[in-house]
């Protein structure tokens, strides 16, 4: 895949300030063997596709900074196109049916730790500013890095708070701890309602082929484009944080934007919109600037890499592995096959059950869906664009009908080229000269599942027992 900063003259469209910003790499200490620090910065419901890094509309020029002075990656996926399951994954390094933690606002079960307590137990701080939908505390026991006037168990899910990760840098800096520090934004999750709309207008805009185009779908994708701008803002400042503690040289930055926007066919889905993300990551000295990779990578790789750098010893039993090889560019190659698993049980405004299963390959994905006769429904769908869309549907729109159709009602295997076909509109499960292609792929999803405990239908079904709310005070034990 080629992306824009790799591009003649990319910078040009920069303000002067910010060029200035995005020329400025940061330089690694040549005398520094302490291990490197970690700043993890998460979107929340963005599609990769969207930004600019990726050739989309809206304006990323602290992301396309990073990737002109690290690593950006094509294949990145992560274990769930939903924020909880996401989220407990990414941080505990195992896949969401094995920790319990796999439908929406959910826990892991008793005996499952995560990077705080690894980079604790190594001597390390490890903070956590802005949104957690992670839970219990006792696993996920980082410090809170937010004013002191909001609660820990606050469930309100807040912005990061870049006045309070200034005065967890100056500690860290002052008392010379090592630290991980993950910063969890809450954009560019609907509603949609901050950044500059102006920037983006409606008319002028280019919609992804998986849309209908309507007045209200133009307004909102222009809102949610602005939003992912806000986002990066929020790079932006934590970079600039990081300059100003002089921490830059020695920290390993990862920016990822989570599972796709809340329009169909992105979350609540395992389409590669769905379950791809962007990723770029920066470490000066070690990973090569302005480089790229197409190398398969999973959000549960991503602590086991960077406490594979930092010499912090982790369980053994995890499901992600360390690509530390592939950022120093000793090997283009990382995984065969990444897995997503879709639970609807328990979503807002959701079917009482509708399952996915899916894995991909360098190229080709395969869609499981457990319950083809069951109908899909979210929140989405009671929107006023999709309802503009169901109307132009009825109306005799043939695009309309055909996405409102598909939306709602899927087969029970979809396979894919993602290379020819990103959007994953073109279903080749019957084309017969990908029978073999077929066959291999259903047959690693099903490994998987049987060595996930994923028992299909009967693990959708429980999925209500492994609700937050539905715990009972039981700490975290299924």
């Amino acid at each position: 895949m080629k992306f824009p900063f790799l591009l003649t003259g990319a910078a040009a469209c920069l303000p002067v300030a910010t060029l200035h910003a995005a020329t400025a790499p940061a330089t690694a200490s040549p005398n520094n063997t302490k291990p490197p620090n970690l700043v993890l910065i998460i979107a929340d419901d963005c599609t990769r596709h969207d930004t600019e890094l990726y050739g989309g509309q809206a304006r990323t020029p602290n992301m396309m900074r990073l990737a002109r002075e690290g690593m950006t990656f094509s294949k990145c996926y992560q274990a769930a196109p939903v924020c909880s399951p996401t989220r407990h994954a990414l941080m505990t390094a195992k896949y969401p049916v094995k920790t319990g933690a796999y439908p929406n606002h959910t826990f892991v079960k008793k005996g499952i730790t995560s990077w705080a307590k690894w980079f604790q137990d190594a001597g390390w701080r490890a903070g956590l500013s802005g949104k957690k939908h992670v839970n219990p505390v006792s696993t996920f026991c980082f410090e809170h890095v937010m004013p002191k006037n909001i609660a820990r168990d606050d469930q309100k899910e807040r912005n990061p708070d870049f006045g309070a990760v200034d005065v967890f840098l100056r500690d860290c800096v002052k008392k010379n701890e090592s630290f991980g520090l993950f910063i969890c934004s809450t954009e560019p999750h609907s509603p949609w309602n901050k950044g500059d709309a102006s920037k983006y207008p409606p008319a002028r805009l280019k919609l992804p082929p998986i849309f209908v185009d309507t007045p209200k779908t133009r307004d909102a994708y222009s809102r949610y484009l602005a939003e992912i701008t806000y986002f990066d803002a929020q790079v932006g400042e934590m970079l600039a944080l990081l300059d100003k503690h002089k921490l830059a040289g020695n920290t390993l930055v990862i920016v990822l934007t989570e599972q796709g926007n809340g329009f169909p066919f992105a979350k609540w889905t395992c389409y590669d919109a769905g379950v791809g993300s962007g990723c770029v990551i920066r470490w000066p000295g070690h990973v090569k600037p302005g480089s790229a990779t197409d190398a398969l990578v999973e959000y549960v790789d991503m602590i086991p890499t960077f406490c594979d750098a930092a010499g912090i010893k982790t369980p053994d039993d995890l499901d992600g592995r360390s690509f530390l090889p592939l950022l120093e560019g000793k090997t283009d190659k990382h995984k065969d096959y990444v897995f997503s698993i879709q639970t609807s049980r328990g979503i807002f405004a959701g079917p009482d059950y509708y399952g996915i299963r899916t894995v991909r390959d360098e190229r080709y994905r395969y869609i499981l869906n457990l319950t083809p006769k069951a109908t899909f429904k979210n929140t989405a769908i009671k929107t006023p664009w999709y309802k503009e869309w169901t109307a132009a549907a009825r109306a005799g729109d043939a695009h309309a009908g055909q996405l409102t159709k598909r939306y709602q009602h899927r087969p029970a295997e979809e396979l894919y080229d993602c290379e020819k076909d990103p959007w994953n509109t073109h279903n080749l499960i019957d084309d017969p000269a990908l029978k073999e292609r077929t066959a291999n792929l259903r047959k690693q999803l099903a490994a998987w599942m049987k060595d996930q405990g994923d028992k299909g239908q009967a693990t959708e079904m429980a999925a209500t027992r492994h609700l937050w709310k539905n715990a009972g005070g039981n700490g975290g034990e299924d």
